[in-house]
């Protein structure tokens, strides 16, 4: 585990969030995991990508790695519209 001066891997931050969200749901049957964790990963992700690049969606795409049709797509989805180009 890295000191607390040191920065977290996004990995290991994911791993133990997912095993955090485990203990805290105990016994209850779980389903859609993989799911739930896009939709609440990707809003903040995508806000802060648009955030860094002042709203530039095509540059924001770039850095993602998606095509910015697919990005526009993911905004409406997660109702990001307020972030301006």
């Amino acid at each position: 585990m890295p000191s607390p001066c040191e920065p977290i891997s996004l990995s290991d931050a994911v791993e133990q969030a997912v095993r955090a969200y485990f203990e805290a749901m105990g016994e209850e049957d779980m389903t859609r995991l993989y799911k739930t964790v896009l939709e609440q990963v990707e809003p903040p992700l995508l806000r802060v990508v648009l955030q860094r690049t002042g709203g530039n969606r095509t540059h924001a795409a770039r850095i993602l790695g998606i095509n910015r049709n697919t990005l526009l797509k993911k905004i409406t989805y997660y109702q990001l519209t307020h972030i301006q180009e």
